[in-house]
């Protein structure tokens, strides 16, 4: 072997090394943390701090957010809330990933389903957004969000659904918002006509 050939070997073989072949598993810098590792107390106080700033102080919130993560990347409200903060500042593709990351960790909660329905909304994916309201209502059965959501949106679509005299009833019996309780009564005396 020439002199330039074993130098060469040598220099493959440093490469290789100072490119990760001594780390070990789990030492990378994007390696969820092991069970024990994590910190979900941590994550859920951070996450309750940044759901108190959301709307008013977005970036703090996402701040704290991104924290929340840090301790624990499987805590599905923190993504849940991120998405939130996302889809408040139109980052349609960041928020529709936090809600899928939510929507896998919180299987038997509508919220991230009902959440990335608006995002789909936004981008002006109706039937996708309309399959996600569905999803939410399969989890959790007249949730009210849901079923305002889906009222809304089948509307918007002009769309007809047999579904649509019970989710405005629901909206004026359970609604909260005026807002939402006037237009469902408007709406049900149109659909009752």
């Amino acid at each position: 072997m020439s002199a330039a050939t074993a130098a060469a070997a040598a220099m493959l073989a440093a490469g290789t090394l100072l490119l990760g072949g001594c780390a070990g598993p789990g030492s990378g810098p994007y390696e969820p943390r092991s069970e024990a590792q994590r910190n979900t107390t941590r994550a859920e106080v951070l996450n309750r701090d940044a759901a108190e700033l959301l709307g008013s102080d977005d970036e703090g919130a996402e701040r704290l957010l991104r924290e929340a993560l840090t301790e624990d990347l499987f805590f599905g409200p923190a993504h849940n809330n991120l998405g939130v903060v996302f889809l408040g500042q139109g980052k349609l593709y960041e928020a529709a990933a936090e809600f899928e990351w939510a929507r896998k960790l919180m299987p038997g909660h509508p919220d991230p389903r009902v959440n990335f329905a608006l995002c789909m909304e936004q981008a002006g994916r109706v039937d996708d957004a309309l399959e996600s309201y569905e999803a939410a209502l399969q989890v959790w059965p007249e949730y009210l969000p849901a079923v305002q959501g889906i009222a809304r949106a089948t509307v918007r679509a002009r769309r007809e659904d047999p579904r649509m005299a019970r989710w405005l009833e629901v909206i004026a019996m359970q609604g909260e918002d005026e807002g939402w309780v006037r237009w469902a009564r408007e709406r049900g005396a149109a659909v009752g006509r």
